[in-house]
């Protein structure tokens, strides 16, 4: 369909509505993306006409509702690029899908005196999970650096690298900077020394990422809550040899083939790795909202994103004292921002008594924001939905913030 942003914006109820008595300019997509109607109408038709427990019932209902979560599951699969349907493991988002990898993948695979290589763009998700992993068995975490534009020194791999280098985690999109890592040349040396290569694909996937399978990635995390979707629905996609080593993460209910008091046997995958009562109203509101960014057009909606980041960008640095993080080519989507002499929480608080919604803070990237000796920053994250109209708000909101401040 060809890109129309006034018609498209009608899909998404919330953006008609006041903040402060003025119409709401939403830039905060990269925490949460705003849901369109079909997205919205879908989650609750199921809930009104076909709510029931999946896998497990012989009635009616649970039968439909499990062909539906296993279609959804299929959708995710041609939406990434995977091989295998039982390559897609549904979570509660990306943080479960990642500490998922972390713990179990390293009960396998991570010896003590083994190591693993983070880049120093990460959120949170992508750090953490990796320490508690080396402190239980006795690893090393290594840290792949960024510079000051944003650019992942990848140059440096070689020097992090060695036969005891077990994965490499690293952002398809960094949510604070926005710079998209060279992750076929990180894949390709990893993969050379018999490394795992572990993507955040949060970001990424929302602006054209995935292609799983053709990439070489291992592992692949992202939330759907960020791709227009229900919250506490996400994806883990693992190679199927890789999960198949790997033990179970959680115990209880439908992971399972045979319990008893002396031994368990487990499903096999997916259900291996999808302990309890599945988010299936989610999974499947996450399949709808793939089904809506693909009517619209992928390449379409990165086309217009990059428009909107493009004049965005001119707008800021217009601002006297402003600087933007992360001037990479090819970033998504993203500007964060500090201006002289403002705090962040100060500017992103007038902001939204204008009505406009940003990010300010750390943005769970502290050593992002230990890197250039700051506590936090605002940042503008694009959608879809956003218009150049918003940019200049957005623009006149920031100088209205620092003329107020200074």
């Amino acid at each position: 369909m060809a890109f129309d942003i006034e018609l498209l914006r009608r899909d998404f109820p919330i953006l008609e509505r006041e903040v402060n008595r003025r119409r709401l300019v939403y830039f905060d997509s990269g925490a949460t993306a705003q849901k369109p109607l079909q997205v919205i109408s879908r989650t609750e038709e199921l809930m009104r006409e076909y709510n029931a427990n999946i896998h497990r019932g012989v009635h009616h209902l649970s039968g439909v509702m499990t062909d539906m979560y296993e279609q959804a599951r299929e959708r995710v699969r041609r939406f990434i690029g995977a091989e295998h349907r039982e390559e897609v493991i549904f979570t509660a988002g990306a943080t479960a899908s990642l500490n998922l990898v972390a713990t179990s993948w390293s009960a396998r695979f991570l010896r003590p005196g083994d190591n693993i290589i983070v880049s120093e763009l990460e959120h949170h998700s992508n750090i953490v999970p990796w320490q508690l992993a080396c402190m239980r068995h006795g690893a090393e975490l290594r840290v792949l650096p960024f510079e000051d534009s944003g650019r992942l020194r990848t140059e440096l791999l070689d020097e992090l690298l060695d036969e005891r280098t077990r994965l490499v985690a690293v952002t398809e999109a960094s949510n604070t900077l926005g710079t998209c890592p060279d992750l076929d040349l990180i894949v390709r040396k990893a993969h050379a020394m018999g490394a795992h290569v572990c993507v955040d694909g949060c970001q990424g996937v929302v602006h054209g990422g995935g292609r799983v399978a053709e990439r070489g990635y291992d592992f692949y995390a992202f939330s759907g809550h960020k791709l227009y979707g229900p919250t506490g629905i996400g994806v883990l996609y693992g190679r199927r040899e890789l999960l198949d080593e790997m033990p179970p993460y959680m115990g209880g209910g439908d992971m399972v083939d045979k319990v008893t008091f002396e031994r368990t046997t487990y499903a096999p995958l997916p259900l291996k790795f999808e302990a309890g009562t599945a988010n299936f109203i989610g999974a499947v509101g996450l399949a709808e909202a793939i089904d809506y960014v693909e009517h619209v057009g992928v390449e379409a909606i990165h086309s217009h994103e990059l428009r909107i980041l493009d004049a965005m960008t001119r707008r800021l640095e217009g601002i006297e004292g402003l600087r933007i993080y992360g001037t990479t080519e090819g970033k998504c989507p993203i500007v964060s921002f500090t201006v002289e002499g403002t705090h962040p929480y100060d500017v992103g608080m007038i902001l939204d008594k204008l009505g406009i919604a940003i990010r300010t803070g750390h943005h769970c990237a502290e050593p992002v924001m230990t890197h250039y000796g700051i506590h936090g920053m605002c940042r503008a994250s694009i959608g879809m939905y956003n218009t150049l109209e918003e940019v200049e708000a957005l623009g006149a909101g920031v100088e209205r913030a620092v003329m107020m401040l200074k």
